[in-house]
Parts: C-alpha cells; structure tokens; sequence
C-alpha cells in the first residue's frame, strides 16, 4: 500500500516525533496569526491580493505575452516549455550551450515537479541546492516534506548526524549555529565553483519584465552574483500586472508562511549583468488545462507560502512524505489530482473539511470547498476504490432518513457493548486501527433531548 493513510500510519508509529511535527508547525501559525493581528487592513490586503490574482488569471495570456515583450527589451533570453519534458531539455540545452558542469540552485517547486535534478544529473551536471533545508534533504535523497520548510520533519539532533556524515563536522554537536556555520562553509565554495545558477520565481512583473525571487538566506543572490548565466524557473501562475501589485504580495507572503513581517532577501532580477547572461524558463506543464476548470480555477492563485500545511490538523500529524506529491498539505491536495486523478484520488479525503486552510490562505483559496468538490468528482467518475464507494453508498442511505439512522444508532450502541472485540476491532474498522472508541452512552442524543426537553416548548420540543 502506498496510499496517503497507509504513509500516515508509517508516520505516526514515532508518536513522539509526530507530536513533535504537530506542534513545531502549530508555532509557526501561532507566529503568523500575529503578524496578521498587527495589520490592521489584513483581510483588505487579502481581498485585493485575491482580485489581482483573478484578474489575472482571467487576461493570463496577454500578460504572459507582456512580460516576454518586457523581458527581451531588458536583454533577457525567454524560453516557453509546454511541460516537465521540455523545461528540462532547455535548462540542460543552456547549460550544454556553455560547456557548464556545476550549477547552483536555490529552491523551486517548480524545478521539483519536473524532476529537475536527476534529470541533469544523469548528464554528469552537479546540481547542488543551496538552501539549507534543500541542502539537508538533498544530502538525504529525499523530497522536501513542506514547500518553504522543507526539512521541517527532522531534528536537529539528524542533522548534526548527517552533516558529520557528509560535512565531518564534530560528531554529537547539534548546536544550530554550528551546524549552520558549517554549511555555509561549505555552500560557499560551491558558489565559487559554479557557472550556472538556477533559481524558483515568487512573482513576474508583466509592466517590467522583472522577475522577483524571496529568500532569507540569500543563497539566489549569492549564485546569480557569482555565477556568469543564470536562469530562472517559472511557472505561468506566477505573473502579475504590475510592480505596485507587488507591494500587496510581499507584506501577505512572509507573515504567512513563517511568521515575519518580509523577507530576508527580496531580490528583483531585471537584465542580465555585464558580460553574463540571463534565461527566464516559462513553464505551463497542465497549468493552462486547470485554467480552464471553472470550479477549480482559483487554486492556482497559489504564492506558495505554506499557510495551509501549517494549520492543517492532517498534515501537522501525517507528515509531508504521506503526500506522495511535490506539494503536500491542503493546497497539494486540490493540485495534484489535475496532474493524475487515480495517483493521486486519495488525497481530497485526507483531510478534515474544517476550513482552516481557507481561513489562514493569503488569496483567499477556497481549498476545503474544492477538496469536497473533487470528492464528489472522483466518487462520481468511479476513480476511488470500490470499498470507498460501498461505504458511501451505505452511509448515504443511513443518513438520508431518521428511521433508518436512528436504527443503525440503536445497533451500533448494542453491538459495540455486547459484541466481542474482534467484531469490532478488525481490518474493516479503518478508523478502529490505533484508536479506542469512546465510552458508548446509553441513549441517542434525539433520545435524551425529547426525555428532558418534553413539554418545554414548541411543537418540536424546542424553546
């Protein structure tokens, strides 16, 4: 079984370490819920944040056609891929072009979906991520486990010990600032090394041309600075109209993603420097295709900040590797059923439907709802399995009716206090697997409620 709740259950066998997770990411909204109270005009930066992206989307050609017009004015070298495929080829044709073998990256999604690593990798290109975090998982062989945190799920305790492994620092010395010290020493002398610097894209300005990179350790400046080509990876989604949209985005984006008023780094790439060269990859890979669905259109407002794993009740206790996607979390989950429904059809039901993902989203995404829209898709195109379809079926009946749920409520109370456990607690009982039910009360709530509330008012007993 490779399926979300199978990965969960691998995942919450360390009870500790997902307690942990649960908490450690329960800080960070913690974080961001402050610094949205110390805005006063938040919810009016959301709304005009969530307009500016839908009307866009809604004239996303021209500006895209806008933007390359800006960018080759400014001396920029502008590629279109129509999916992985083709981005792959031409960031390793540019890099072929200028006989180049080390590359330097910062993080991108985008280079993560397309598989961007191995794919240079297996050309004898060394591909080096220099974020930490990426460095850290990419050190692991291992996806990140959240898009701005990608090494989120480990302790630092692991890390110490693979940095021994991989860096020889001193065995057992967890310290942070050590440890991170030590990176540093050594990501920098793959700076020097590099001749090519691949970076992700926050935000592409139309008016400008511009593209718009948002780090907190600088490493995208260090690559394009030091390296003579750099090249920048960027989805359709990712355009806005203006420069003075920007302004909107940048004081939404890091207060929901980690808690903090900006950015480190908010680097603007507009030219390419004086005697180097510089490519912008614009990439649709099945983004034009979710476009044109209406009732799922609004997901791709998406600034990636990560708001919705970190309130998530499912992701802050399954991990981000339960997934099985490049995006987990909520906003993963309304994602990649586009790319492959029967992959990935279990993952609208890995969550809660509390609407929390929607209530924390900077563009105002409305996830839960799209996360039961897909459900009802994927029951009614037969994609989840048949078991799932049964069950639902059942439960359709039961509920449509008071009779027939009253009944099943009177069983359920006599068999789970009579039948043996065995009957109870099996392989059908999914829910049963690691959890005890609750002491089972004596009555129905209906029950209790026309026993003390008989006679106190209304036709139905209400007051």
């Amino acid at each position: 079984m490779t399926g979300h709740a199978h990965k969960a259950g691998q995942f919450l066998k360390n009870g500790e370490r997902a307690s942990w997770h649960d908490e450690t990411l329960w800080i960070v909204r913690q974080k961001r819920d402050k610094m949205a109270r110390a805005v006063p005009e938040w919810e009016s930066l959301r709304e005009q944040a969530s307009q500016i992206k839908q009307h866009t989307l809604s004239e996303l050609d021209n500006y895209l056609i806008q933007f390359e017009q800006q960018a080759v004015k400014n001396g920029v070298q502008v590629h279109w891929a129509a999916n992985a495929g083709g981005f792959n080829e031409i960031v390793s044709g540019i890099i072929k072009e200028n006989n180049a073998r080390k590359v330097v990256k910062s993080k991108s999604m985008l280079t993560e979906e397309c598989g961007l690593n191995p794919f240079l990798e297996k050309q004898g290109v060394e591909v080096t991520d220099t974020d930490l975090g990426e460095r850290i998982i990419q050190f692991r062989d291992e996806p990140p486990s959240h898009i701005v945190m990608p090494a989120i799920h480990l302790k630092k305790e692991e890390i110490s010990e693979l940095f021994h492994e991989k860096l020889h620092t001193e065995k057992g010395n967890s310290d942070p600032a050590y440890l991170t010290a030590a990176a540093r020493l050594h990501l920098r002398q793959k700076f020097l090394e590099a001749e090519v610097a691949i970076t992700g894209v926050n935000f592409a300005v139309a008016e400008t041309g511009a593209v718009v990179v948002c780090t907190n350790e600088g490493n995208a400046d260090m690559g394009v600075h030091a390296a003579p080509v750099q090249i920048h990876c960027v989805g359709i989604e990712k355009i806005i109209p203006r420069m003075e949209d920007l302004g909107v985005f940048t004081r939404l984006l890091a207060r929901s993603a980690t808690g903090q008023p900006v950015t480190a780094y908010t680097s603007h790439y507009l030219a390419p420097k004086p005697g180097g060269q510089m490519h912008i990859v614009i990439v649709d890979n099945g983004r034009s295709q979710h476009l044109g669905k209406e009732d799922y259109r609004n997901a791709l407002k998406c600034i990636r900040c990560g708001a919705c794993m970190n309130t998530c009740p499912v992701y802050r206790k399954s991990g981000g590797h339960s997934y099985g996607s490049v995006i987990p979390g909520p906003i993963g989950s309304i994602l990649a059923p586009h790319t492959n429904s029967k992959k990935y059809k279990d993952l609208p039901f890995a969550s809660s439907l509390c609407g929390s993902c929607s209530n924390v989203c900077p563009v105002k995404i409305d996830i839960h709802d799209q996360l039961y829209r897909w459900r009802q898709d994927l029951s009614e195109k037969k994609i989840v399995s048949p078991g799932k379809r049964a069950t639902m079926k059942v439960a359709g009946k039961v509920l449509s009716g008071s009779r027939m749920y009253d009944l099943s409520g009177k069983m359920a109370r006599w068999g789970i206090k009579n039948l043996p456990r065995m009957f109870i607690y099996n392989r059908l009982n999914v829910w049963g697997k690691g959890r005890e039910l609750p002491e089972i009360p004596k009555e129905s709530f209906k029950q209790w409620y026309k026993k003390t509330h008989q006679g106190k008012g209304g036709k139905n007993g209400q007051e």
